[in-house]
């Protein structure tokens, strides 16, 4: 099952679970045990943190939760803030997501989390996967970066993110996805 954010990235192939982590895990805890789905491939947009490019797809199934308290050193959590699903087709080598319910535009704060081995954010991913392995099933995140986190990240996002739906798509196409 193809699923999405939905707002600004529907897609008509695709069900939207919501933006942000709240939204996405209850209706996607929804979708689940209403369509039973044997695999979840969730798309949408990631900020890039410090490397990578704009307007390339990436994919990951290694999402943490990481806010930007954690990065001031003054905050701890006993909740679990990784989660990496396996596969034959995926392993836990692949790109790190970060997941928070608000989008970094702060180039210092970006270069702290890319030195916490993140690579990008989304800010569903983490429900994403953490709802599948509750459910006991495989999900991937298929991604295309539409910004740095910097200054600029939502004004690069507005200018980016027809493209990225596009490419998305494309990708999904090439990838027997569709």
């Amino acid at each position: 099952m193809i699923i999405c954010a939905g707002g600004n990235e529907n897609f008509s192939f695709a069900k939207a679970i919501g933006i942000g982590l709240v939204e996405a895990t209850c209706n996607l805890t929804k979708i689940c045990h209403i369509y039973k789905p044997s695999n979840l491939v969730f798309i949408g947009t990631c900020g890039l943190y410090e490397k990578g490019k704009i307007l390339e797809i990436y994919k990951s199934s290694h999402a943490y939760n990481i806010e930007f308290s954690k990065i001031s050193n003054n905050f701890y959590t006993p909740a679990q803030n990784e989660i990496c699903l396996k596969n034959e087709n995926v392993s836990c080598e692949t790109i790190k997501i970060n997941s928070s319910n608000y989008i970094c535009q702060d180039k210092k704060a970006a270069k702290e989390f890319a030195k916490l081995d993140f690579f990008a954010e989304n800010m569903e991913a983490f429900a994403v996967l953490s709802v599948a392995k509750n459910f006991g099933i495989f999900a991937e995140c298929i991604l295309c970066a539409t910004n740095f986190c910097n200054e600029n990240a939502h004004k690069d996002f507005i200018k980016n993110h027809q493209k990225a739906k596009e490419n998305l798509i494309q990708y999904l196409k090439e990838h027997n996805y569709l």
